[in-house]
């Protein structure tokens, strides 16, 4: 960790990949994990949510009670570190898999920041693009309408990337031209299993990078990092931070 803090305090460009092990820490479980809610939910596929009623209301009632636990979340003090990290000109690009706003809520600069599978915090209407505050559709919802909808008459979608959606190919090229062009990429709370996003380590790798991975679990790309870490992220984000900005003061 001490070679990661002094490449990261000496790089020209850092990248970083967060993933649901950034958000465990502010409540929000981690999906995939073994008893993670996705073992007793079938994910609705955007074909299905534009097809069925019955699985548009199927959506709605998963989406709508996830939407309770990340209304109430708050950002940890990881959230915090790299905020802290970017709005000191120290983080060139955030990528992010999580749908939980929980970067723009700690103050992450918006403009540095790409949320590759949407965010939870909008709704989107596939019929006329449409968006909007989630708020607004989610109190239609929890006053007993089953699939809120938009003004022009068709059904809101939470504006997250659903299976057999196609991600924005703008996000996915940023996110790649930064990862090919960084001196130091990290990937933090993300198991680097869930593609397209995962070649953002590959192509820094290859590029010549210094990689870290900081996560709990294993990952395929485990043996070209240079740097790991399966501490707690709310105790060693804020330390890296701390010592990339003060440079060990």
């Amino acid at each position: 960790m001490a070679e990661l803090v002094e490449r990261w305090r000496a790089a020209r460009s850092v990248v970083v990949l967060t993933g649901a092990g950034l958000s465990t820490d502010s409540g929000i479980p981690d999906f995939r994990s073994p008893g993670g809610r996705w073992e007793s939910y079938r994910p609705v596929t955007l074909q299905e949510f534009e097809s069925s009623e019955a699985s548009r209301r199927e959506y709605w009632r998963y989406k709508a009670e996830t939407w309770q636990l990340i209304r109430a979340a708050r950002p940890n003090p990881a959230h915090e570190a790299l905020a802290d990290l970017a709005r000191a000109g120290r983080v060139d690009l955030l990528v992010t898999q999580n749908v939980d706003g929980l970067h723009e809520r700690s103050g992450f600069p918006a403009d540095r920041l790409v949320n590759v599978h949407g965010t939870d915090a909008e709704v989107a209407c596939l019929r006329c693009g449409r968006r909007e505050p989630r708020e607004s559709a989610q109190r239609a919802w929890e006053s007993g309408v089953e699939v809120p909808t938009c003004p022009c008459g068709a059904p809101w979608k939470p504006a997250t990337i659903s299976f057999g959606q196609a991600l924005v190919e703008e996000d996915l090229e940023r996110a790649f031209r930064a990862s090919a062009g960084c001196d130091v990429f990290v990937a933090v709370g993300t198991s680097l299993v869930v593609g397209p996003i995962n070649r953002t380590f590959d192509l820094a790798h290859e590029a010549g990078a210094f990689t870290a991975i900081l996560t709990a679990s294993e990952t395929p790309c485990d043996a070209r990092a240079r740097a790991e870490s399966g501490a707690r992220l709310c105790e060693v984000m804020p330390r890296v931070a701390r010592e990339v900005l003060t440079g060990g003061r």
